[in-house]
């Protein structure tokens, strides 16, 4: 069964029309006890870095999602927000992550984006994949995904980093380590890729 994490932050009803249109169950969990089993688990995010991890340590849910997802090793996959948060800590805020991979949330420089709206970095981007992985298999060509954020996600180990995205600078726009994922794009936003990005998740 695939869980939604419902903390308030994340648009979770997007989510939840995806996979009932791809037919798939999900469960939404807002406490502790909604976590009772799982296999995989959806952690979104939208708005600052620190109201977030505030708001997940507040739903009571942070101590059982540490032990299906470093214990159990159950699929995780946090977007946008929800994957700054899998690393230690940000710029944007003075909380520390959830620490799941070793990496840090950085600002991106103003002054390295030529475009004339720099901040945030929003709308449709080309992503590079890097290596292969089940969680990206069956893309459409130069895939296409929404992006909406000014942080990214600088990943200390370049072997977990599994696409790229050109905004000023390359950075990490999917990462993966064992059972963990990431994505800073929103896949609910991102029509036909997006849908296909969550079915390969399902199926992992």
């Amino acid at each position: 069964m695939i869980t939604i994490i419902d903390y308030g932050v994340g648009n979770i009803r997007a989510f939840a029309n995806i996979y009932k249109q791809l037919n798939i169950s999900i469960n939404i969990a807002r406490k502790v006890d909604d976590l009772q089993g799982t296999s995989k688990v959806i952690l979104p995010g939208v708005g600052a870095f620190d109201y977030a991890m505030e708001r997940l340590e507040n739903s009571g849910m942070r101590q059982k999602l540490d032990e299906l997802v470093l214990v159990d090793e159950i699929p995780v996959l946090g977007i946008c927000v929800g994957m700054q948060m899998l690393a230690n800590g940000s710029d944007e805020g003075k909380k520390s992550g959830l620490g799941w991979i070793d990496a840090f949330v950085k600002r991106f420089e103003e002054n390295q984006i030529k475009y004339a709206t720099r901040l945030p970095h929003m709308g449709w981007n080309n992503i590079q994949l890097v290596r292969q992985n089940k969680l990206l298999h069956d893309l459409q060509d130069q895939p296409k995904f929404y992006f909406l954020h000014s942080y990214y996600f600088e990943c200390f180990q370049r072997d977990y980093v599994i696409a790229t995205t050109q905004y000023g600078i390359d950075f990490s726009c999917a990462v993966n380590k064992n059972n963990i994922y990431g994505v800073q794009f929103h896949p609910e936003k991102s029509h036909q890729n997006g849908i296909q990005l969550l079915l390969n998740f399902a199926k992992l």
